[in-house]
Formats: C-alpha cells, sequence, structure tokens
C-alpha cells in the first residue's frame, strides 16, 4: 500500500487561470482529493479509526518543478513518510508522464477539543504499516 498507491486526476478548465496553468491552491485540493482515496483503499475511512476524524491539518506546503496544466493526467502518488506520537505526514507526489512536477506535504495532528491528543495505538499502528520501510 505504502509504495504503490497512485491516484490519476485529470486537470478541469476550472482549475487553471488564463494561460492554462493550474492556479496554485488547487494542488493542495488535488492532495486532498488523492490522500482520502489512499485512505479509503487502506481502510482507514470506515469507523474504526475515530482518530481520522479527530485530525486536523497544522502544516500545508508544495514544492513546484513544473506547471501543469488544462486536461493534463496527473499521477498523484500519496505516501505516510512520518507517524508521530500526535502527528502524522502525509505526501503527495503529482507526476505528469512519470515526471515530478510538484510535491504536497500535509501534517496532520490530532487534537480533541484544541488540545493535542496522543493517536490511539492502533490508528498509529495502521499508519506505520503505510509507511514506506526505513533504510
Amino acid at each position: 500500500m505504502a509504495s504503490g498507491f497512485s491516484c490519476p486526476l485529470r486537470v478541469r478548465w476550472s482549475e487553471v487561470d488564463a494561460q492554462g496553468v493550474v492556479f496554485n491552491p488547487n494542488y493542495f485540493v488535488y492532495a486532498d482529493v488523492a490522500g482520502t482515496e489512499f485512505f479509503r483503499a487502506a481502510g482507514v475511512m470506515n469507523g474504526d479509526h475515530p482518530d481520522m476524524g479527530q485530525s486536523y491539518v497544522v502544516d500545508a506546503r508544495a514544492t513546484f518543478s513544473a506547471s501543469a496544466r488544462f486536461d493534463d493526467l496527473l499521477d498523484i502518488r500519496v505516501s505516510v513518510p512520518r507517524v508521530g506520537r500526535s502527528s502524522y505526514e502525509v505526501r503527495s507526489d503529482m507526476l505528469r508522464d512519470d515526471e515530478l512536477i510538484a510535491q504536497v506535504t500535509l501534517t496532520y495532528v490530532r487534537a480533541l477539543d484544541g488540545k493535542s491528543e496522543p493517536l490511539s495505538d492502533v490508528f498509529r499502528a495502521t499508519l506505520a504499516g503505510l509507511a514506506p520501510p526505513e533504510g
């Protein structure tokens, strides 16, 4: 699951500017869509993992090396590179024809009543199973 998940996404007209280039905030939307499909495929979107509904984005970063354009077919590869005590990262590598054009990293923290709380052992173990092997 960790190394092989891929979500195809075609760039739509409403997501580009007058030059036909994807408007930068849309890369975060793409990462969210692909991340949701990643977790759905892993079985995390069901009710067995309440931590998922208690996790909030606290940091969002994007790195661009090329622009996506109208009608490009993107291959978004999702992974969980880091699992901490109360937080985890979800990374989306966006490729066009096997060329990395953008990378979005979202850091989530589990919070209850506005305070950081440890992830449950079950959820942490599930996320660790989705993380790429170290080495």
